[in-house]
């Protein structure tokens, strides 16, 4: 059974939503282990950045494997 495409796109923002969620949670909690202290603001937009980073390399390694499994 394939996965509908309305429950992989839920899955996919459900994957970036909590994704996001715990990079700025982590920053908050690690960064001042390293005596980095960022704002708020800073901490949501450094997860942005992260997110982003990590949805073009889902994206390029998904498209990869699928080119090497069609060969």
């Amino acid at each position: 059974m394939t996965q509908s495409r309305r429950m992989s796109l839920i899955e996919a923002i459900t994957n970036v939503a909590v994704g996001y969620a715990l990079a700025v949670v982590t920053q908050m909690l690690v960064f001042p282990w390293f005596d980095l202290h960022a704002s708020l603001g800073d901490n949501l937009a450094l997860g942005l950045v992260f997110t982003t980073v990590s949805l073009i390399r889902g994206y390029a390694l998904r498209r990869l494997f699928t080119r090497f499994e069609r060969k």
